[in-house]
């Protein structure tokens, strides 16, 4: 079984889709939410012309969390001509709806309006637009209680960015199998910074980012077939770390890093540019650029050490430390086992434990 196998079933095993199992009480949610939102803009006079599902589910680089929940990041369209001055007041009535429903402390974030469903693992993200005759989106900014310079319809390409996302214009032979590959890259990126970053510095390490980043360094062969899953990870990764991303802002003697990455449609911002302060930095704080930075090389060094195995076992026993237990490790007729490196010692010797301790134990 080539290791190529064994990466396709660990992406079925993290692959999150609208058929998946268990995102329909999701969808079934959204659904009725979105119904309440459209009654209440046509009632304040903007009514919803358009909307679509935005971030991962809408370009098909969705993962199933570890904590299972979901998120839905959902655009809500409203015509450029009926939109009111301030672009907050949407959020607002918005915020009104979701208050009403079973969610926990639904709050109006600079970009969209965010909240947490009680009764199931559900996170929705509601991003408010104007669009143009012409087709021209802008972006409702800023906060309740935001001061008029902190709050504008900002100028934006969400349809654009998902288009950057699938273009396939540069791959040449077998096109649509390797973005069908880039995705697959980026749903193992995605898990691999969710096995090794704590719930506090993943949440920084926007998917967003990794997405761009992957797009940008993933260059197949425009000539040849699709490559395996792991020679190409290994070129991407060396190449992340290469292209000018994490840049030093600490000294020699004591090196820290941020991590930069510009959008590459409207409004063409840094992904990680935060603020501390009234200071704002073009990156992101040295404490997720230094982390990435380290994980990231970690990382190259165990796919270099997985291509150079020629034992099929010993490169998936690597693969699994580096992205988890989903990265199953065959046993030795070459069934697809366990997850962890002592569930394949148990492959091995299928009656230990079986004398000499009580079940359970």
């Amino acid at each position: 079984m080539a290791i190529q196998t064994h990466f396709n079933n660990f992406d079925k095993a993290i692959y999150l889709t609208g058929q998946s199992p268990g995102y329909k009480n999701a969808k079934e949610k959204d659904d009725s939410i979105l119904n309440d939102l459209k009654t209440r803009f046509k009632e304040e006079g903007y009514p919803v012309v358009d909307t679509f599902l935005q971030g991962s589910f809408s370009v098909n680089t969705a993962i199933n969390n570890l904590d299972g929940d979901y998120d839905i990041d959902r655009a809500l369209v409203i015509d450029e001509g009926s939109a009111p001055e301030d672009p907050v007041k949407l959020k607002g009535v918005a915020l009104e709806v979701l208050t009403k429903r079973s969610f926990k402390n639904p709050k109006v974030k600079k970009p969209c309006v965010t909240a947490d469903y009680l009764s199931i693992n559900l996170h929705i993200d509601y991003t408010i637009y104007t669009r143009d005759s012409s087709g021209n989106y802008k972006l409702a900014v800023g906060k309740l209680g935001s001061s008029v310079e902190n709050k504008e319809w900002s100028p934006t390409d969400p349809k654009g960015l998902m288009d950057w996302i699938n273009d396939t214009s540069n791959y040449g032979q077998s096109a649509l199998n390797k973005r069908k590959q880039y995705k697959r890259l980026v749903r193992y990126m995605k898990r691999w910074r969710d096995v090794n970053f704590n719930e506090q510095s993943r949440k920084k390490l926007f998917s967003i980012g990794l997405t761009i980043m992957i797009k940008e360094q993933y260059q197949p062969d425009y000539f040849s077939d699709v490559e395996d899953d792991l020679v190409v990870l290994e070129k991407v990764v060396r190449k992340m770390l290469n292209a000018g991303y994490i840049k030093l802002a600490g000294s020699i003697d004591q090196p820290l890093y941020r991590v930069s990455v510009n959008l590459p449609k409207s409004p063409y911002r840094n992904v990680f540019q935060h603020k501390v302060g009234n200071q704002s930095w073009s990156g992101s704080d040295t404490n997720i650029g230094t982390l990435f930075r380290n994980k990231l090389t970690n990382l190259l060094r165990k796919l270099e050490e997985a291509n150079n195995e020629t034992d099929e076992i010993k490169q998936c026993e690597i693969l699994n430390k580096v992205f988890g237990d989903d990265f199953k490790i065959p046993n030795s007729s070459g069934n697809k086992g366990t997850g962890s490196v002592a569930g394949l010692a148990a492959a091995y010797f299928p009656t230990a434990g079986a004398s000499g301790t009580s079940q359970g134990a």
